[in-house]
């Protein structure tokens, strides 16, 4: 982990967390005792493989997330994107996740390296319910899997694949409290900070230029 430097120490309250800690939660028990204990029904709502119709969510979806850790416990979540049906389901346990171009630090392989196990989670646009999925991944470099991936006729150097321990459905609250798919709730996306400009604010560097149209434009010239 980076240093903090006198600074960056500053705008921490380190008291805080003290405080907090004072009140911390230590044992299940006491979390059931607070929050109540989950039906049967959603205790037991989960499955060792993908059922056709987990399948065809999947094939549906173009968005997920792939939580990693490393050996230590340190985690990663990263957001993929394709068009839909890119995430192959190979049979009812194992998952076939092609790898696009990206910023090359490879957090999530690292970790997959050292630790298997992956938590994924699929979302359909426009769709509050989500598919998790649970696993143990590897990364191959298979030929004719990574061909049949092309896109544009550029095929994916490597694959991550997923040997399916458990999936089941995620209930819409969250998903309808924030109101994702309404667009009257979305902020101005030129209001938002990206991604340029957080890193010239911490490296103390001026803002970047990003007048109209060029605040994404490196990342479309690069898709694949």
């Amino acid at each position: 982990m980076t240093e903090l430097s006198p600074t960056e120490r500053a705008m921490i309250d380190t008291g805080m967390v003290g405080r907090l800690r004072e009140q911390r939660i230590s044992t299940l028990d006491e979390i059931h005792a607070i929050n109540g204990v989950p039906k049967e029904s959603t205790r037991t709502k989960d499955t060792p493989f993908l059922t056709p119709l987990m399948a065809e969510f999947i094939a549906r979806s173009p968005f997920f997330l792939i939580a990693t850790a490393n050996a230590d416990g340190s985690c990663d979540i990263s957001p993929k994107g394709d068009p839909p049906g890119a995430v192959r389901v190979l049979d009812a346990r194992t998952l076939a996740i092609p790898d696009r171009l990206g910023n090359r630090r490879i957090d999530g392989f690292q970790n997959i390296l050292t630790n298997p196990h992956v938590g994924l989670i699929f979302l359909i646009p426009n769709d509050d319910e989500t598919l998790r999925v649970n696993g143990r991944a590897f990364i191959t470099t298979h030929p004719e899997l990574l061909a049949s991936m092309a896109i544009d006729g550029r095929a994916p150097k490597l694959a991550t694949i997923v040997e399916v321990d458990e999936a089941y459905m995620h209930c819409a609250r969250a998903f309808l409290r924030a109101g994702l798919w309404k667009p009257e709730t979305w902020p101005d996306p030129e209001t938002v900070p990206t991604s340029a400009a957080i890193v010239s604010e911490q490296r103390a560097l001026p803002p970047p230029d990003e007048s109209a149209g060029k605040r994404r434009e490196p990342y479309r010239a690069t898709l694949y």
